[in-house]
């Protein structure tokens, strides 16, 4: 079993764990909030990468010797950015809310990360049929967007939010916009660093796991403006003496949301490979939508929108429709070019 029907049930568990990272936050009450991200960002991006890339990719010293250098750099790149991304990702949860700020996050995400590999993987597809499903399907994708802000909006309306709280809103907003072009950028790694993952084969990897040799640059570059801006942090609010006063239980639950999101990031690797040369444009927004409908199920069932009145959770709903119908548009390629 290849392409979109192996790929699909991984897709599908990479996007539950994905929206469901987060969760764990919410018990770790006697940290702050950057307490918390430090320790997810050294589990989930200084230790579990290369511990997998050790595990699972032969004679990994020679294969990153064996690659350019300015692929491995273009890659860490990617991921230095990203990480800029995931700091205001965790800022727009703790304004707006999980439900609120993966349905932004992620359809930004899905429109860049899938344009942009199209436009420099198949160029000469952007004015065929197939090219124009793409831009229908970008074009759904803003719309939603749009959509979940605006339920956002109404929420805090009708919850009759104070002049603070509004501002608070809006800067959740524009963060959860800046991070969805962030969070693209785990695509373009994955995309633009082929020529790795081909090393990595080469050097007897199996397929599936090849991509583990993008991840270990990635994300451990990833990981410096999150150990830096957690420290700032730190420092600015006094807060590290936290770390001590805890206990085990919060540390766990930094490893769990660790585990989660690193494995689901893992898992779209795998699923991408499935789907073959298109993996990257088609799965990605594919990836994207699995997570907001999780995410959005997540936010109704914690309270998140409880009080806000029925019509901010019918925007809301309509918003992930829509994000949906985007990925049903592009996923209908694969028939296409298969």
């Amino acid at each position: 079993m290849t392409g979109l029907a192996a790929g699909l049930p991984i897709l599908v568990a990479a996007g539950v764990m994905n929206a469901s990272f987060t969760l764990p936050m919410k018990y770790t009450q006697r940290w702050a909030w950057e307490n918390t991200w430090l320790a997810w960002s050294v589990f989930a991006l200084v230790l579990l990468p290369p511990l997998l890339a050790l595990s699972t990719i032969p004679h990994i010293g020679a294969v990153y010797g064996a690659t350019a250098p300015s692929l491995i750099f273009e890659v860490a790149g990617f991921g230095a950015g990203w990480g800029v991304a995931q700091v205001f990702f965790g800022l727009a949860v703790d304004a707006i809310g999980i439900a609120l700020t993966f349905s932004i996050v992620l359809g930004t995400s899905a429109a860049v990360g899938t344009l942009i590999p199209l436009l420099r993987l198949h160029p000469e597809r952007v004015h065929s049929h197939l090219g124009h499903k793409v831009f229908v399907g970008v074009a759904l994708v803003i719309a939603g967007v749009l959509v979940c802000a605006i339920a956002g909006k109404r929420r805090e309306d009708s919850l009759q939010a104070k002049a603070a709280g509004n501002k608070k809103m809006l800067l959740g907003l524009v963060l959860a916009v800046l991070c969805g072009f962030g969070a693209s950028f785990v695509n373009f790694g994955l995309t633009f660093g082929s020529s790795l993952i081909q090393t990595a084969r080469t050097f007897g990897a199996g397929a599936l796991a090849a991509s583990n040799a993008v991840w270990m640059p990635l994300m451990m570059a990833g990981a410096v403006p999150n150990v830096l801006y957690c420290n700032l942090l730190l420092r600015r609010n006094h807060s590290a003496s936290r770390f001590a006063g805890a206990g085990a239980v919060h540390w766990l639950l930094a490893l769990i949301m660790a585990v989660f999101w690193f494995g689901s990031t893992v898992l779209y690797g795998i699923a991408a490979a499935e789907l073959g040369s298109w993996g990257a444009i088609l799965g990605w927004p594919l990836f994207m939508s699995l997570i907001v409908i999780t995410a959005s199920v997540l936010g109704v069932l914690s309270g998140e929108w409880k009080h806000s009145g029925g019509v901010p959770i019918a925007l809301q709903w309509v918003g992930v429709v829509l994000l949906v119908l985007a990925v049903f548009v592009l996923a209908n390629m694969s028939r296409a070019l298969s």
